[in-house]
């Protein structure tokens, strides 16, 4: 008897490997200049910073999840390791009323996302998948990862966390993308916010 099929969100597919998409190019990695930062509004009105061993030092923490990217493809079953968004909330702790995050990474990128999404089980800055570090071209050193949600929302070459009290739309999300990002609602446009079919973040 066959194994069941995996079941995916509406119009996604299993392509061969892992495809590569991003804006820009790769940047280049220095360990010495590099650092993570959460600034914004923090409880304690001061920024929190790591230089990249630091933030490598951290615990650690591993899920396996789908990879659900807005071109239509689903990688399924991604083991990934890294800090969750949790221990970092934990080490920075927001204001009481922070309601979203900004993830920034290299060259002014950014996406946009709740907290809750951001305390989510499964949402990581990963620096593994599968056992190996992820390669520059998907992200490496970090990528956050936040399996339930469009792959847009997985910021490659992550660099800060900014809390936001009030929610501002990210790089692609200006860009004419949903500011939501749920892939089992097939939320991949902003015109599709005001056809009724989810409120705003």
């Amino acid at each position: 008897m066959s194994p069941p099929e995996k079941q995916l969100p509406p119009g996604q597919y299993i392509p061969r490997g892992w495809p590569v998409l991003h804006y820009g190019p790769v940047p280049k990695f220095r360990p010495k200049d590099w650092d993570f930062r959460v600034f914004g509004a923090t409880e304690s009105g001061e920024q929190h910073r790591w230089t990249w061993d630091e933030f490598d030092a951290l615990p650690r923490t591993k899920a396996v999840s789908d990879f659900h990217c807005v071109t239509k493809f689903t990688i399924p079953d991604n083991e990934w390791e890294g800090v969750s968004g949790s221990a970092i909330v934990e080490l920075a702790p927001p204001a009481p009323d922070v309601t979203h995050v900004m993830v920034w990474a290299e060259y002014g990128y950014s996406a946009n996302i709740r907290m809750s999404d951001f305390l989510a089980d499964g949402t990581l800055f990963a620096t593994h998948r599968n056992g190996e570090r992820i390669s520059p071209d998907h992200g490496f050193p970090i990528r956050i990862v936040v399996p339930h949600l469009y792959a847009w929302k997985s910021v490659k070459w992550v660099r800060g966390v900014e809390y936001l009290v009030k929610d501002r739309r990210g790089f692609w999300e200006e860009r004419g993308y949903h500011n939501g990002a749920d892939p089992w609602r097939e939320q991949r446009y902003s015109y599709q916010e005001d056809e009724g079919e989810t409120p705003p973040l």
